[in-house]
């Protein structure tokens, strides 16, 4: 009662507090604190006990680099690995030869007999170019619109993303090669009509991104993946390794008509120069040409001595003859790019124009009819490039039988291939609704038929 003068909000406010003091002085909380304490510090039980850490001299010495130390390897050799499963489950490939036989195939098939066969004997017969001559435009354009896709001609060749593609050069048979991004090439002889007309191989270990047919024997097919090249040669059935390196490959084209020597791009941007007649696996020389990424390498149809090389935005011609370790100089560059470089390639007779192919959605034709130092853009045209990171990138390709045209892939619905003159213009589409509803982002030209084959990015093949 001594807080009369208090308000009736401050007395009931003070008998609560009151109140609850009371009731915690009841629950005797101390005690259960000293308890909890009590706890906490008691020994913890024998089983739970934490190990005594290793004495120092216990520790084995932390690993150190050999290469940074400069201390020469031991003789000893190295205990041999197993082979590790690479992507999707599937065994690495060895260095060394690899016996040209399909996936999954135990014993001989008749079929991979006949395969083999056909391309053995149609390598058989010499192509005869000395008749060869570029058809107007006119006669051009009208067999590219008698260019049809049927359903027989369309086929999953590969497992994965079609990243390059050769075509045989035989007037008789159609023998397609496709490489895709985990190592595998598959072989379809488009001819045959039978659904044991494909098979696959496996002589890389990564993405097959280059591949030609030797063009002085056929019966060779060379392969590039981003540690080997290879050469399969169905006379012996095997695919041979003609170079192997730490570096990651990129393209490659022959320096010569006999296939003996190549140039390799890198994607470190240096360039390689490969000679299969030296024994070993080691290239000749590798050479910095000042690129930060080399995307695709092209020798000059004529002038074989200069070389094409596209990077990020560097395009630029080099002479073979001068290249040496560092401080290399282009011959020309081929300004203009404001982004990425997908490809750049001469024109396939003379070697008069370059197309390229560059991330700011233009394609662009060059004249190089002579290599100045600074080489201006001819035409420019504007194309969707924007493929995105699950489709392969576009490259356009000359078409062998025709100086001024080129193929590329489209974005375009209905799903189409291109065909532009070097002018820019437009001069054919490829489409068909009912059997082309993918990008073809690779494509390939046959060099002396009226045929045109396109890659999806799911191993599938359309044969126009």
């Amino acid at each position: 009662d001594g807080h009369s003068h208090l308000s009736a909000y401050e007395r009931k406010r003070l008998k609560n507090i009151t109140e609850n003091a009371k009731f915690f002085a009841s629950l005797e909380m101390h005690k259960v604190s000293a308890r909890l304490n009590e706890i906490a510090t008691k020994r913890q039980p024998h089983g739970t006990r934490r190990s005594k850490p290793k004495k120092a001299e216990e520790e084995s010495a932390p690993r150190r680099s050999m290469r940074l130390l400069r201390v020469e390897p031991s003789v000893l050799p190295a205990p041999e690995t197993p082979a590790q499963p690479g992507p999707e489950g599937y065994p690495q490939v060895p260095p060394g030869p690899v016996a040209m036989v399909p996936e999954e195939q135990v014993e001989d098939s008749k079929w991979t007999e006949a395969l083999l066969s056909t391309w053995m004997r149609i390598s058989e017969v010499k192509v005869d170019d000395a008749d060869r001559c570029t058809p107007d435009i006119e006669r051009y354009q009208e067999s590219l619109s008698s260019m049809v896709l049927s359903e027989e001609n369309v086929r999953k060749v590969v497992k994965s993303r079609v990243c390059s593609m050769a075509i045989h050069p035989s007037e008789s048979t159609i023998l397609v090669a496709a490489g895709d991004k985990w190592g595998h090439i598959g072989l379809w002889n488009v001819s045959c009509g039978s659904e044991e007309g494909a098979h696959i191989f496996i002589p890389h270990n990564l993405q097959v991104s280059c591949m030609h047919f030797s063009p002085c024997n056929p019966a060779h097919l060379l392969s590039l993946s981003h540690d080997t090249l290879r050469c399969g040669d169905v006379t012996r059935a095997v695919f041979d390794e003609i170079c192997r390196s730490e570096e990651n490959f990129s393209s490659f084209d022959f320096l010569e008509d006999n296939a003996c020597t190549a140039i390799v791009g890198q994607w470190d941007g240096a360039v390689a120069v490969v000679d299969r007649r030296t024994p070993g696996v080691s290239s000749e020389l590798s050479a910095d040409i000042g690129f930060r990424k080399t995307r695709t390498v092209h020798v000059h149809p004529m002038n074989k001595q200069y070389f094409l090389a596209a990077g990020l935005v560097d395009v630029c011609v080099f002479d073979v003859r001068y290249l040496k370790p560092k401080g290399n100089k282009p011959v020309s560059s081929l300004t203009g790019h404001t982004k990425s470089v997908a490809s750049a390639y001469f024109s396939p007779v003379t070697g008069s124009r370059v197309v390229t192919v560059c991330a700011d959605d233009r394609l662009r034709v060059y004249d190089t009819t002579s290599l100045s130092s600074t080489i201006t853009v001819l035409s420019t045209i504007r194309h969707n490039c924007n493929t995105g990171r699950w489709l392969s990138r576009f490259r356009a390709i000359w078409d062998p039988k025709q100086e001024h045209c080129f193929v590329v892939g489209s974005m375009a619905q209905p799903r189409q291939i291109n065909v532009f003159r070097d002018s820019g213009k437009l001069l054919h589409s490829f489409h068909n609704v009912d059997c082309l509803s993918s990008v073809c982002s690779i494509n390939v030209v046959h060099p002396r038929q009226s045929i045109l084959v396109g890659g999806n990015s799911s191993g599938r093949l359309h044969v126009f």
